[in-house]
């Protein structure tokens, strides 16, 4: 037994002893408070009642997409399936950090020793082809999710749950492997399709049938790579209940693809669709200006938010020998001049990242760990970096050149100690150059490469930087075929199960799963435990801060930077509710609460 087992052990043991009261069917829950509507609500606070329904909407996707089952490993499914078309057993509040509201199912109960709960799914709930929704619909999706024909990360953030067991017509129980917080919770994201769709087929040979579902959208037309549209179904089951009401009000919906962010902004220009989400600081500040901004034809804005922004970075692959080493990591961290970029690059308009949790309370930024975070890490005293313990981790300033030289020999006194010496110009280890390939999936990346390349060819390093169609790049990820590549690790206000498919060393070698670094460290897999097991709201804030201190010393990325708002601009055909949600992504939000003037 690890160290770190005994004390996520002794941290839930005194909280196991207590409950011994019956199970309480609930229509609404939350992980560590009371949720916020009462069971009498008719509406979430961020959405207008009353939106008319009509009209078309029509949004930009990028790359391509070769397949309709969005539920599988192999190539990319189109934007919008899912969640357009396929109801979950729970609905999300964006309001708040982490409640489920009954959606396919009426309430949900949670037995007294927190190893089952039982979902009872309305007697109403059909799916589009106007067959009910049975407890056998959600027993089949769940075996069929947790089959090695499905993408491997259903197997992984429900490994704890063991079974799904019908007990009647409206009634299903999933049985949990052991107490864990949140399994209740995550179980409610659960997208259910009918059992009729897989029922004598193969689920990994549906490649171009949407699933039969239950959602306020059905897959109308398709052009393969090119176009899906989505027309919405009138006799839509929930669309009266207070968890739908006011929502997905638009007849039809409809995403175009687009090469690239740049492709796509001229398509935006040229009328081809409704809505864009920007995220290329240059692009907003010179190309969302002119005569129809000034008229009102076209309208942006810059929309606040209180989401944890997790972390952008440029990622090491540790399965890469080279990259093993933490002082060759630490080196080729210190040639990236982020104040440079965000003052020539960005107009100055981003922050900073600090975090694996960046602005959110989960972010350890005390100067030192203390309380239950500093007896967490005690634990692995012996195996930590001093400065753990006792201070955080920041990134490198360059307030002026005079800095980044300054850190530029730094990382040559790093890269001589890890055994690299200078040859002709160039770093030469045991007859091997220090050269490796930053993988991109947009070219608006590469801009920011240039800057970096050149500071690391000061130290003798070769970065070359490629980028390849959405398709290869997805390909090459899932198979972890890259040096270096640019990615976010989102997070939610309460992570959880989802930290392992991040961190965990489990799904290192796991195809498909989000460990994109490789990692394999025992501390950082106990560390991963106690959070995604924490039993308060505390617990799970600690064990954040702790995990965030270790990931950070570990070099595992080169953290990049983040905004404190989503920048969007539309035509001004549309309209929106008053009041903005907490926690939201800017396309799914507009989506599921905009309406046609």
């Amino acid at each position: 037994m690890t160290t770190g087992r005994l004390y996520l052990i002794l941290l839930t043991l005194s909280l196991e002893l207590t409950h011994g009261s019956a199970a309480v069917a609930a229509s609404a829950v939350a992980l560590g408070y009371t949720p916020k509507y009462p069971t009498d609500y008719t509406h979430f606070e961020y959405v207008n009642p009353q939106a008319p329904k009509g009209g078309t909407f029509v949004l930009p996707a990028i790359g391509s997409f070769d397949r309709l089952n969005p539920f599988l490993l192999k190539g990319t499914v189109a934007d919008g399936v899912t969640e357009l078309t396929c109801d979950t057993l729970t609905e999300q509040s964006r309001d708040e950090p982490f409640s489920a509201y009954g959606l396919l199912a009426s309430d949900i109960a949670v037995e007294a020793d927190r190893l089952s709960a039982v979902f009872t799914i309305r007697p109403e709930a059909r799916f589009n082809d106007g067959t009910h929704v049975t407890a056998a619909d959600v027993k089949a999706t769940f075996d069929a999710l947790m089959s090695t024909r499905a993408h491997p990360q259903y197997r992984v953030y429900w490994a704890d749950i063991v079974a799904a067991e019908v007990i009647d017509a409206q009634r299903v129980r999933f049985r949990f492997a052991r107490v864990n917080p949140e399994l209740h919770l995550i179980i409610g994201q659960m997208p259910v399709f009918s059992k009729n769709w897989i029922l004598g087929r193969n689920f990994d040979e549906l490649i171009l049938e949407p699933p039969l579902c239950s959602g306020p959208y059905i897959v109308d037309a398709y052009s393969l790579g090119r176009s899906i549209n989505f027309r919405r179904n009138k006799q839509y089951w929930a669309q009266d209940l207070p968890v739908r009401r006011g929502q997905y009000n638009f007849d039809n919906i409809r995403f175009e693809y687009y090469r690239d962010p740049d492709v796509a902004l001229e398509a935006f220009k040229a009328g081809e669709f409704d809505y864009i989400q920007v995220n290329i600081a240059k692009q907003w500040v010179r190309d969302f200006t002119g005569p129809k901004f000034d008229s009102g034809e076209l309208r942006k804005r810059e929309l606040e938010h209180h989401n944890d922004a997790g972390m952008q970075a440029f990622v090491f692959n540790l399965r890469k020998p080279l990259f093993q080493d933490l002082r060759v990591r630490k080196a080729i961290a210190l040639a990236f001049d982020y104040e440079w970029s965000n003052q020539n690059l960005f107009f100055g308009l981003y922050r900073r990242t600090n975090s694996y949790f960046a602005n959110s309370e989960l972010a350890a930024d005390s100067e030192a760990p203390r309380g239950e975070e500093r007896e967490m890490l005690t634990y692995f005293r012996d195996s930590l970096p001093e400065f753990v313990l006792t201070g955080r981790w920041e990134a490198p300033v360059n307030i002026d050149a005079a800095a980044l030289r300054t850190h530029l020999r730094e990382a040559q006194t790093l890269l001589m100690d890890a055994g690299w010496t200078m040859q002709d110009g160039v770093l030469m280890k045991e007859g091997t150059q220090l050269e490796f390939e930053m993988l991109l999936a947009s070219r608006t990346f590469e801009r920011v490469m240039a800057p970096f390349a050149k500071n690391l060819e000061r130290l003798g390093i070769h970065m070359s930087y490629r980028t390849v169609d959405a398709s290869l790049y997805q390909q090459r990820v899932d198979h972890f075929d890259f040096d270096m590549l640019v990615h976010v690790f989102s997070q939610s206000q309460s992570p959880g199960n989802e930290q392992i498919t991040y961190w965990h060393s489990s799904t290192a070698d796991l195809p498909g799963s989000n460990n994109l670094i490789g990692l394999k460290n025992p501390i950082v897999d106990a560390l991963v435990e106690n959070l995604v097991y924490a039993q308060s709201r505390q617990q799970l804030v600690s064990a954040a801060h702790a995990l965030d201190r270790v990931l950070l010393a570990g070099e595992y990325v080169i953290p990049n930077w983040y905004s404190p708002v989503f920048r969007v601009a539309w035509r001004d055909r549309f309209d929106y509710p008053d009041k903005l949600p907490l926690y939201y992504q800017p396309v799914e939000w507009a989506l599921s609460t905009w309406w046609a003037k």
